[in-house]
């Protein structure tokens, strides 16, 4: 790669990353650099950020501590 065409990228994705931390995503760089590298291939913003989210819920689900109505259904 072209050494002004590399540093244009990483100051690009530098501020992608300011940018997503002031609005708080909680995507770190390496994940912020692929979605941004699957828009450039065409992929739909919108459609990988419904993908973040639901795979963000799902962790949530499956990390998530049993609620207590299951917890006293097992009493």
């Amino acid at each position: 790669m072209d050494p002004n065409a590399a540093r244009t990228a990483r100051e690009s994705l530098d501020l992608a990353f300011r940018m997503s931390n002031v609005l708080d995503t909680g995507l770190d760089r390496h994940t912020l650099s692929v979605l941004i590298a699957l828009c450039d291939l065409g992929l739909n913003p919108e459609a990988l950020a419904a993908v973040v989210k639901e795979l963000r819920r799902e962790l949530q689900t499956s990390f998530s501590p049993p609620s207590s109505t299951a917890q006293s259904s097992l009493s």
